[in-house]
């Protein structure tokens, strides 16, 4: 088992547009390609125009096949433009649980 940790830097006074955004038109879709939500996350201190999601996957390869067919889907293609104006940058971790991890 894996997570993967995306986090997303919004144009500051725009984190609830981006949000919304993606309530409305990404997060069935997301859901219904990548499978496991871990949550969605904004960040209360340091730095705040920030959003965090998290997703479980079997391994590697699950992650890459899903990723995938979600960038070859159109109509996440169609989502992504439209939220791409609210994003000034994206990091993602691939994080692996330890043997005594209560999540694994």
């Amino acid at each position: 088992m894996i997570l993967d940790e995306r986090t997303y830097a919004i144009k500051p006074a725009h984190v609830r547009d981006y949000l919304d955004l993606y309530v409305a038109e990404g997060m069935e879709l997301q859901i219904s390609h990548l499978g496991h939500l871990i949550g969605w996350f904004t960040t209360d201190t340091g730095v705040v125009n920030e959003v965090v999601h998290m997703w479980r996957f079997e391994d590697a390869g699950d992650r890459e096949r899903r990723r995938a067919a979600m960038e070859a889907d159109p109509r996440w293609q169609v989502f992504r433009a439209k939220t791409a104006p609210y994003v000034l940058e994206m990091r993602s971790r691939i994080l692996r649980p330890t043997h005594f991890s209560p999540l694994r």
